[in-house]
């Protein structure tokens, strides 16, 4: 007999319970929407902030190296991902996934861990977010021999602290804003951004890709290749566009057939734009210099293309703007979720009786966020940011092989190929990359999990709706 604790939620009742009128949320995103969603949380600080921090730390020019390793873990855990938002397209992503497929405990410990890496993420973006924005203002403010002091826009410990990082409060509460407004409308904004961003970038590829050095290349890998995989482990968060996709599925208008769509689209522009950005920024600098939250205008700097770079700087604003916002109604509708399920207080699945967004979980998540970007330094926000991505890929690699198996007759719209090698190499790469990441890391995760057990014990294992008497529709899916 199943321990209680790893009971499942059959997917039936997860679809009826997402048709409720007092949790329903508003089906109005298409396919192009879901791509721009994915490509808005992709492509922005995998390109405008990561690359040149990791060069400068861990891999050298072997970043791009990099790239491509997280890009070919990444891309075995979105096959499973479309696996699963197609069969089970409710909003939650890899938590719900979790729990129709490996039980209770096991869904708690994925949503758990998705809010350390939505926010968590959230909180890095808006870091990034602030120095592009600094370095736009003050090239346009030097003609006038004004600039925004640093000690405004950084946090108060860390290699060069300041008083708060004020920038970054205020962008996160203008988005957290225009997400509680509304679905559809924070879709367009970000589509505009996305178009604005791709745009930038294609002009900072056609303007400095001449001046690329490949003896800047050599030596490739300056700390081995173990600094290479740890680089990869770090830059795999910027890959958790895709799982911003799984979370908006409740919202799809037709998310059997255009879920896949938006989780594979997004990741392949995403992987061709990053590593040709970080071929040009190794090949352009000296690695030991890109050690900075906005390399991209660094590399314009260092051209003398100081119009270029203020204009690039308006695009990396504007796309690491798209980021956050796709972060920012990530974390949400985890969390909504995991309070529909009575896992977390039920309050926070209330819907806002005119926008019909998950308000209360919007509003919490935009705070956390703005406090945690204002006082945390960039380097320990993205490590920590990392490990929890990657263990959830993971474990829904993991779910789609126990589907196959427990539930082989549910229909599958779209099925991961080469079953069960794709799923597999998705756990093996996600958890060797896991394993090259920093031991302070880990123990920072290590804490986040026990943190989150200690509240499953004591409030959610008996508040859970599963815990209720079943009902007979419940037995129907158990499997």
């Amino acid at each position: 007999m199943r321990p209680s604790f790893l009971r499942t939620k059959p997917v039936t009742e997860l679809a009826t319970e997402s048709a409720g009128d007092q949790h329903r949320l508003r089906r109005a995103l298409g396919p192009w929407d879901l791509v721009a969603i994915g490509i808005g949380c992709i492509v922005g600080v995998g390109i405008f902030v990561l690359p040149g921090v990791e060069a400068a730390t861990h891999a050298g020019p072997g970043i791009i190296l990099s790239f491509a390793i997280a890009a070919a873990a990444c891309a075995c855990a979105a096959l499973c991902y479309a696996e699963l938002a197609a069969m089970i397209p409710v909003a939650g992503s890899a938590y719900t996934y979790g729990y129709a497929t490996l039980g209770e405990l096991i869904a708690w410990i994925i949503g758990w861990d998705l809010i350390l890496e939505y926010m968590v993420g959230a909180s890095l973006v808006a870091i990034g977010w602030s120095a592009y924005l600094v370095n736009l203002v003050n090239q346009i403010g030097r003609a006038w021999g004004w600039e925004i002091p640093h000690a405004l826009a950084a946090a108060p410990w860390g290699p060069n602290p300041g008083i708060a990082n004020f920038p970054a409060v205020l962008v996160v509460a203008v988005l957290t804003w225009l997400l509680v407004r509304g679905i559809k409308e924070s879709a367009r904004v970000n589509l505009a951004m996305v178009i604005t961003k791709v745009s930038v970038i294609v002009l900072f590829i056609v303007l400095t890709a001449r001046y690329v050095d490949p003896q800047h290349w050599k030596p490739f890998m300056p700390f081995g290749f173990s600094g290479v995989m740890t680089a990869a482990a770090i830059v795999f968060l910027a890959y958790v566009g895709f799982d911003a996709v799984s979370t908006t599925a409740e919202e799809a208008v037709n998310p059997q057939r255009d879920m896949p769509i938006g989780i594979m689209g997004s990741l392949l522009v995403a992987t061709v734009l990053y590593m040709a950005v970080a071929a040009i920024m190794t090949g352009i600098v000296p690695y030991q210099q890109l050690g900075v939250a906005d390399p991209v205008a660094l590399v314009l700097n260092h051209l003398d293309m100081r119009w270029a770079s203020a204009f690039v700087s308006v695009g990396a604003v504007t796309g690491i703007t798209s980021v956050l916002l796709v972060l920012l109604l990530g974390q949400p509708r985890i969390l909504f979720a995991m309070s529909r399920d009575g896992l977390l207080p039920p309050a926070l699945s209330r819907v806002h009786p005119r926008f019909k967004t998950p308000y209360l979980t919007t509003l919490t998540t935009g705070g956390v966020v703005a406090v945690a970007s204002a006082l945390t330094p960039i380097n320990v926000v993205a490590e920590l940011c990392s490990i929890g991505t990657l263990f959830a890929f993971a474990i829904v690699s993991a779910g789609v092989i126990v589907l196959r198996y427990t539930r082989a007759g549910m229909p599958r719209p779209f099925r991961a190929p080469l079953f069960p090698l794709v799923p597999a190499l998705g756990i093996l790469l996600c958890g060797y990359l896991m394993l090259s990441l920093p031991g302070v890391t880990w123990l920072r995760f290590l804490v986040w999990l026990v943190l989150g057990l200690t509240i499953y014990t004591t409030y959610s294992y008996r508040r859970s709706h599963a815990a209720r008497p079943a009902p007979a529709a419940r037995t129907t899916d158990a499997g």
